[in-house]
Parts: structure tokens; C-alpha cells; sequence
């Protein structure tokens, strides 16, 4: 079980799951979706803070605005799914857990981070401007 009660969060969820996101629950999900090949985008989504709240827009519109775009995205909630939320932290070693932060993987390997720093700190569309660099650079 999660911090938050799931009421207060599943708002926060469908608007990632809505744009095509798959909302992983478990380590083993995401140990296979993470593993696999092709490009994945994860996004730790959160509940506190301006952070989050320019994460899940930027991550929408990125991935609206781009010709090439990861295979898969996913997402697990920082806070709630404890398992899922660790063994996605493993796979964005050695960057420190922060929530909300955004990982594209290729063919199992992290290529492309941003870390909570850069989404608090910047405007949404430099955070935009950044995913859609990293689509175009590896997806």
C-alpha cells in the first residue's frame, strides 16, 4: 500500500494512462519492460509539488508533438507501488531517486535522463524541448 489514498491519486494516474501510458504495479512488470528492446519511456509520476505538475503536461505534449516516439511508456508512482517504484530506481542508477523524473531506455539501457532538478527549475517548454531531443536522438 501507497501514502497517498488512492482516490487523491488516481486522477493524477489517468492523466498519464490516458495518453497511452501503461501504469506498471509490480518489480516483475517492470523488470519486463524495461528489459526489453526497443525505446521505453518511464515516467515516475508523483503527487507533490510544481514539479509533477509540469512533468505530466510536458510529457504529454512531447510525446503529442513528436514523429518519433518510444515503443513504450510506461509509468510507476512514486510513493504508492513501493516494488515497482525501487526496481525502476534500479535501472536509473547512478542517477539519485527523484520524483517526478523521466527515463528513456533503448534496448534495455538508460540513454536519457531528467531528473527532478531540471523540470522544477525550467519552463515546460524547454522540458518538452529536451524529451523531444531525446525522441529524436534514440526513438
Amino acid at each position: 500500500m501507497g501514502m497517498y489514498p488512492e482516490y487523491m491519486v488516481a486522477p493524477i494516474r489517468e492523466d498519464l494512462t490516458s495518453v497511452g501510458f501503461e501504469q506498471l504495479a509490480t518489480a516483475e512488470e517492470v523488470e519486463q519492460a524495461l528489459k526489453g528492446e526497443g525505446t521505453v519511456l518511464l515516467a515516475v509520476n508523483s503527487v507533490c509539488g510544481c514539479a509533477a505538475s509540469k512533468a505530466r503536461p510536458a510529457l504529454k505534449m512531447a510525446v503529442a508533438a513528436s514523429d518519433k516516439k518510444p515503443a513504450k511508456m510506461v509509468t510507476v508512482f512514486a510513493g504508492m507501488e513501493q516494488d515497482a517504484v525501487a526496481k525502476a530506481r534500479e535501472f536509473m542508477l547512478p542517477y539519485p531517486p527523484s520524483s517526478p523524473s523521466i527515463a528513456l531506455f533503448k534496448d534495455g539501457e538508460l540513454v536519457h535522463m531528467i531528473e527532478r532538478y531540471h523540470i522544477e527549475g525550467n519552463e515546460l517548454q524547454r522540458i518538452v524541448d529536451n524529451l523531444q531531443g531525446a525522441f529524436e536522438a534514440y526513438c
